[in-house]
């Protein structure tokens, strides 16, 4: 995750700001993860298949 944070910041313009949204899965949030400067982490709530399209995905798994 950190490499991959990495990689985001570095594409991000001088000047700008990134936000990404993330599921609430425990890693991204861990205090290992190193989260730059440019970004902003905004977590998605939990079980909302309206803003979070993985859990349809979930729910299809679920009952199939």
């Amino acid at each position: 995750m950190n490499l991959h944070l990495v990689e985001i910041a570095a594409a991000v313009a001088p000047g700008a700001h990134a936000v990404l949204l993330l599921d609430q899965a425990g890693w991204p949030v861990s205090d290992k993860v190193a989260v730059p400067p440019n970004i902003t982490f905004a977590p998605l709530p939990s079980k909302c298949p309206e803003i979070n399209a993985m859990e349809n995905v979930w729910e299809f798994v679920r009952d199939n």
